[in-house]
């Protein structure tokens, strides 16, 4: 597992428990609606399992092949630590997990962060860092091989603004929140991806060694829908979709830069059993980006999430509460600034 893993974990779990030790019985620590029910001054600590990935696929328009660009999978766990909107995580590739067994030369990096604002916009950004690709014609195994020294960097994320303010993003994502009755939502995003891709390795029988990079740019309006269902008073089950379009810069070394429409497609589900202060439940999604390589060939970039949680809400000291209301007072100042 390492030394280092063990201590980037312990660092995320450690300051929650620390902090229930301290009680302050002036600071609300819920707050309740017809709705939905929000824990402002409470700190949401997970433990996670969690498997992602970002693939490419290279299409011909005009015939039936296509190369998959899959990297080295790894399972992977994780903690994570969000208070008043704020989340962080970080997740590690342990060697006991069976699907890790082979990733010796290969490499996956996954840093998320999100954080809301006021009752309506929420922020997203999102990094990847994968190294160790599998190159596949037609996505068969038999004819594939492994490019340890090819990598993907992707960064970027989406701005989003959720319309229902009885509607709780936070009871699906870092369970801040939790819904009390059914309600669905209307959430436009702006989506945006910066990726870069350096194919390395022999390019088949002549021996010969390629080393190519590929850079491109996404940016889409992608309106989405979303619905919690509340079955019983512990259960919430959400779903949605989201379908957008924009533009994709893109760019190959010894070519000119090329901008074609992009199209967006993003699926997400989740299940969560709340009780108390106790939580537990799944996440998957799966984003699409398809857009224009060359006038002869199409790329797909995908990115599937998988996450199974169990988490626990600590009381946040006062120190912590106070320094969080001074700067969201300043903040507020500055935007009634902004107004005037």
């Amino acid at each position: 597992m390492g030394l280092k893993n063990i201590i980037l974990f312990a660092s995320l779990c450690l300051p929650a428990i620390i902090f229930s030790q301290e009680t302050e019985e002036e600071i609300v620590y819920i707050e309740e609606t017809d709705h939905k029910v929000s824990y402002p001054n409470r700190i949401t600590a997970r433990a996670y399992y969690v498997n992602t990935s970002n693939s490419i696929i290279l299409k011909d328009r005009f015939s039936d092949l296509f190369f998959n660009l899959e990297p080295n999978k790894q399972n992977r766990i994780g903690a994570s630590v969000s208070f008043r909107g704020l989340s962080a995580s970080y997740s590690f590739a342990p060697d006991f997990l069976a699907e890790n067994e082979d990733n010796e030369h290969s490499r996956l990096f996954n840093f998320s962060l999100r954080n809301f604002f006021g009752k309506h916009f929420m922020q997203t950004f999102d990094i990847f860092n994968e190294k160790g690709f599998y190159l596949k014609l037609n996505n068969d195994d038999a004819i594939s091989v492994y490019l340890p020294n090819t990598n993907n960097f992707k960064i970027g994320g989406a701005t989003s603004y959720i319309w229902n303010e009885n509607f709780s993003f936070r009871a699906i994502t870092s369970q801040d929140e939790k819904q009390l009755k059914s309600t669905g939502s209307f959430i436009p995003r702006i989506v945006y991806y910066y990726t870069k891709f350096n194919l390395e390795g022999e390019s088949g029988t002549d021996g010969s060694y390629i080393d190519s990079s590929y850079y491109s740019f996404d940016i889409a309006f992608a309106p989405s829908y979303y619905y919690n269902f509340v079955p019983t008073k512990n259960l919430l089950l959400s779903a949605g979709a989201s379908a957008g379009i924009g533009l994709n810069r893109s760019k190959s070394e010894g070519e000119d830069p090329l901008v074609t429409l992009l199209t967006e497609l993003n699926f997400r589900g989740s299940a969560t059993y709340d009780i108390d202060n106790l939580y537990l439940g799944a996440h998957y999604s799966y984003l699409i980006l398809n857009h224009a390589a060359d006038r002869t060939s199409r790329i797909k970039d995908n990115i599937p999430y998988f996450q199974i949680f169990v988490g626990y809400r600590f009381k946040a000291p006062k120190s912590l509460v106070q320094f969080a209301d001074k700067m969201e007072g300043k903040l507020n100042e500055e935007i009634d600034k902004i107004k005037s």
